[in-house]
C-alpha cells in the first residue's frame, strides 16, 4: 500500500465521524463539507510515522479548521437577511436513530442552542459532551490550556442545558408519531387536532436568506398564532395539485419535505418535547435546501472494519 493510499484509508475510515464534528461545530453540511477536504489535503502531508492515535489526530485537525470556518463566517450570518437556521441535514435511513446522544445533538433544537455559544464553548462542548474526547486531546484542538478547557467545558455544559426545554432524551418512535399526528391534523383541516400538538409557547422560525418568498412573519410565538398561520399555508398547499410532501429523516429525527412538482421548495423540522412540539422550523432558502440532495452518515465512533 502506497503512503497516499494509507493516508486515504484512515481518512475514508473516520470520515462519517469527522463529518460529524465539524457539523455540529459550523450546523452546514457544506461547510463541513469543505473543512474535511481541506482537512484530507493536509492531512495527506503529514508524516504516518509520527501519528500516535489516528481518530484523535484527525479529530483535533478537523476541530482546528471548522473552528476557522466558524469564526470566517461569522460577518456573513451577521449580514444575513432574517434568521439564520442550521443547514438540515439529511440522513441515510435509520442513521443516528439508535444512538440518542448523537441523535439529540444534530437535532434542529440542540442545533440552535449552540449557537448561542462562543466559537471556543461550541467545540468544547461537542468534543467532549458528545464525542467523549480527554481533556487534553480538546485543549491541543482549540488551543487552550487543559485548565482553561475545563472551565470552558462547564460554562458551555451549563449554557445548554439552561436553554435546552427536553426534558429526557430524543425518542424517534413517538416523535415519528407526533409528525404523523401533525400531518393528518394539517391535512385535514383539524384546528383542534393541530393546536394540541403545539406547546402554548411555541415558537416557530421561517429562514429564507431573503432569497424566496416566505411567512410574513418569519418568527411567530404562541400555538394560536402558529397554528392558524400553518393551517392556512397547508390549505393553501393542498389546494395545488402539483405540490406533494414528503416524510424524511433529517437530522436524526422525523422532518417534512414540500415539493412544488420535483423541486424541493421547504423542509419543515420540529424540535418535540413531552409529546408536544415545542420549536418549529421552516427552511425556504434554496442554498441551504440544496445539501440535502444527498444523504449523510454520521456517526460519533469508527466506521467498523468490514
Amino acid at each position: 500500500m502506497t503512503s497516499t493510499d494509507e493516508h486515504t484509508e484512515r481518512f475514508v475510515h473516520l470520515r462519517p465521524l469527522l463529518f460529524t464534528i465539524a457539523y455540529e461545530i459550523l450546523g452546514s453540511a457544506t461547510e463541513a463539507d469543505d473543512v474535511l477536504q481541506d482537512s484530507y489535503l493536509r492531512w495527506r502531508r503529514v508524516d504516518l510515522a509520527t501519528v500516535r492515535d489516528t481518530k484523535s489526530y484527525l479529530a483535533q485537525l478537523v476541530t482546528r479548521q471548522a473552528l476557522n470556518a466558524l469564526r470566517a463566517s461569522v460577518s456573513r450570518r451577521e449580514e444575513y437577511v432574517g434568521p439564520w437556521l442550521p443547514e438540515p441535514l439529511l440522513l441515510t435511513d435509520g442513521d443516528a436513530s439508535s444512538d440518542v446522544v448523537l441523535t439529540e445533538s444534530v437535532s434542529m433544537g440542540m442545533l440552535i442552542v449552540l449557537e448561542t455559544l462562543t466559537p471556543i464553548e461550541r467545540a468544547v462542548f461537542v468534543l467532549r459532551e458528545v464525542f467523549g474526547f480527554d481533556y487534553d486531546e480538546i485543549a491541543s484542538a482549540t488551543g487552550k490550556s487543559v485548565g482553561a478547557v475545563h472551565q470552558t467545558a462547564r460554562r458551555a455544559r451549563n449554557h445548554v442545558h439552561a436553554r435546552r426545554k427536553r426534558s429526557g432524551p430524543v425518542d424517534t418512535v413517538r416523535t415519528a408519531a407526533v409528525t404523523e399526528r401533525f400531518i393528518t391534523a394539517a391535512t385535514t383541516g383539524d384546528m383542534e387536532g393541530l393546536l394540541s400538538l403545539l406547546a402554548p409557547d411555541i415558537t416557530w422560525t421561517t429562514d429564507s436568506g431573503g432569497k424566496v418568498t416566505a411567512l410574513p412573519e418569519l418568527v411567530m410565538v404562541g400555538a394560536e398564532r402558529v397554528g392558524a398561520i400553518l393551517m392556512a399555508v397547508f390549505r393553501y398547499a393542498l389546494r395545488r395539485p402539483e405540490v406533494r410532501i414528503e416524510t424524511v429523516n433529517c437530522n436524526g429525527q422525523p422532518a417534512l419535505a414540500c415539493y412544488i412538482g420535483d423541486k424541493l421548495e421547504a423542509v419543515l423540522a420540529f424540535d418535540i418535547a413531552e409529546d408536544r412540539i415545542v420549536g418549529g422550523y421552516g427552511i425556504r432558502n434554496p442554498d441551504k435546501l440544496a445539501a440535502l440532495d444527498i444523504p449523510r452518515a454520521i456517526s460519533r465512533t469508527e466506521t467498523p472494519t468490514v
